[in-house]
């Protein structure tokens, strides 16, 4: 059951924390999972999980596409390998070894990528992944995932020891906004509506949760309804509710930390194109490389703020009027 909190707030867990607390308690309860690292223990918050079982916990070093290819062989052995590093090495750095050693034979492995997006800040453009989801979202049965709040964070890791199959999380490493509440739990496949609307609908993933919703307030002053989904799941894409929302509306939204093009933007798109054709707008990164410094600065770079928001679902509002889209 998923829960809202009544006001959103600060949370006190870093993700990186809730991701390591829900992994060990996930390894409490089968012995199969073991922790596959890339010198990244500390950066990646899984200092508890090594002291915790350091007989299922593997540092390879800066050895991404050997790591990548072990928790292939771990999962062969009957282990539940969960590989982490950072989202450029988790996805860019060892695509081959993801589709030949882990999707390909259809094993059992969890890719786990932190720093997504701009949250990589001052490692700059060569460690800012803008384009994971979209080149893993074409590779053949992988899940892609992106949780928006601890809470969340919590809930899948706990769904992805029990899942099985390959499949690819990235995530904030450090403090978000909480949004929902302790204890909710989060069907994989399966967006939250966090708020309704009529005059149009965002969908928005990770991060960019947040700050669809603070634009939603901003528009609610200006008499405009805008709805705010949780598509925490970019592949598969709930499509049903993408469809219901745009008949609803008649106008969409998508927002995410990524490029508009291969993500969240495009998963979108392509349902729409098939099912329910009406205007489109898609916040995100517009076919840029990353660059160096602070959140909040990049954020505003990139055009990933509330703002930004709420001048796209006006001018898709706007297209909705020149004609009848529905």
């Amino acid at each position: 059951m998923v829960k809202l909190l009544k006001e959103f707030r600060a949370s006190h867990k870093e993700m990186r924390q809730a991701y390591c607390d829900a992994l060990i308690e996930a390894a409490k309860k089968d012995e199969r999972i073991a922790m596959v690292n890339c010198d990244l223990c500390s950066s990646m918050g899984l200092k508890p999980f090594a002291a915790e079982f350091p007989e299922r916990s593997v540092n390879v070093g800066i050895e991404e596409a050997n790591g990548c290819s072990m928790a292939g062989g771990m999962s062969v052995a009957g282990m539940i390998p969960f590989f982490n590093t950072f989202a450029v090495f988790a996805t860019r750095r060892v695509y081959d070894q993801i589709f030949m050693s882990c999707a390909y034979p259809k094993l059992n492995v969890k890719i786990i990528g932190g720093d997504a997006g701009v949250s990589a800040t001052n490692n700059g453009g060569t460690h800012m992944p803008f384009e994971d989801m979209g080149i893993m979202r074409v590779m053949p049965g992988v899940t892609v995932l992106e949780p928006s709040d601890p809470v969340m964070m919590t809930s899948l890791t706990k769904t992805l020891a029990e899942t099985y199959g390959v499949q690819y999380m990235r995530f904030t490493r450090k403090k978000t906004l909480q949004i929902y509440e302790e204890g909710s739990e989060f069907e994989i496949g399966k967006a939250v509506t966090l708020r309704e609307g009529k005059d149009a609908v965002v969908f928005a993933c990770g991060l960019m949760v947040a700050e669809a919703l603070e634009a939603a307030d901003m528009l609610a002053k200006e008499g405009i309804e805008a709805a705010v989904i949780d598509m925490f799941t970019i592949k598969p894409v709930d499509r049903e509710c993408i469809i219901r929302y745009a008949k609803e509306t008649g106008a969409v939204v998508t927002a995410e930390n990524h490029q508009v093009i291969g993500g969240l933007g495009s998963a979108v798109a392509e349902v729409l194109a098939e099912n329910c054709q009406v205007p489109l707008e898609r916040v995100g990164v517009k076919d840029e490389f990353g660059e160096v410094g602070p959140q909040d600065y990049l954020m505003e770079r990139f055009k990933l703020t509330a703002p930004n928001i709420a001048e796209a679902v006006k001018k898709v509002i706007k297209k909705k009027k020149k004609q009848d889209w529905r």
